[in-house]
């Protein structure tokens, strides 16, 4: 399956977060895997979905993000079109674009975080994406959504829009503390879905996309 997106990693000390969106169905439940206790994986282009748990599973066993994306790609018979990024519990970033990828397609890694794309509209894409990042200040899920509007501004994939998604995670940053989930919201099929992202992150933090120490909601009914 081709995944053309564009997505940020990101880590701040506290928080682990991923932020994505593209022109396929339900990108949220494909490119993105986070856990606040090992990291972030994303994996797009020709995605392989078993990089989620793999790369997870490296990062358990103590690999930085670099060994990590080093020993995927040298264990998967076609990298030559994937993308991939990891994101270690020390905040540390790694990528891969494979040099097949549709293009335009690149990433930036920069310190604590990491931005990528394929079938991008240009290379204008993840560069406003990290330039926003380093910018901005303030809640992760906040500074992840202002690169995700930024890339989209930008062009994003060449195709146009279709889903979204942002997740962010914390140590007992859950529910009661119970999960580390402070944030999992998808836009699956919309015809703005970044836009639709930010109502939704809105609803749940306020305009200033505040995140709490942990993320209570109201019981439901």
């Amino acid at each position: 399956m081709i995944t053309s997106t564009f997505t940020i990693v990101a880590a701040d000390g506290e928080d682990w977060g991923v932020a994505v969106a593209s022109r396929v169905l339900a990108v949220g439940g494909i490119v993105p895997a986070a856990d606040a206790t090992w990291g972030v994986v994303a994996t797009q282009a020709a995605v392989n979905v078993g990089w989620k748990r793999a790369g997870m599973s490296l990062l358990q066993s103590g690999c930085s993000a670099q060994q990590a994306v080093d020993q995927l790609v040298a264990d998967d018979a076609r990298p030559d079109v994937r993308q991939l990024i990891v994101l270690d519990r020390a905040g540390r970033a790694a990528a891969h674009s494979g040099e097949d990828c549709q293009q335009w397609a690149g990433h930036i890694v920069g310190e604590g975080f990491a931005v990528a794309g394929n079938l991008l509209a240009g290379e204008a894409v993840i560069a406003s994406m990290a330039s926003a990042y380093r910018s901005s200040a303030g809640p992760l899920v906040q500074r992840l959504l202002l690169s995700l509007e930024s890339g989209d501004s930008a062009g994003g994939d060449r195709r146009g829009r279709q889903s979204a998604a942002v997740q962010v995670v914390r140590l007992a940053g859950g529910i009661d503390g119970l999960d580390d989930r402070v944030c999992d919201l998808r836009i699956d099929d919309h015809p703005d879905p970044v836009r639709e992202l930010r109502r939704l992150a809105s609803i749940q933090f306020g305009d200033a996309g505040e995140t709490p120490s942990s993320a209570p909601r109201p019981a439901a009914d």
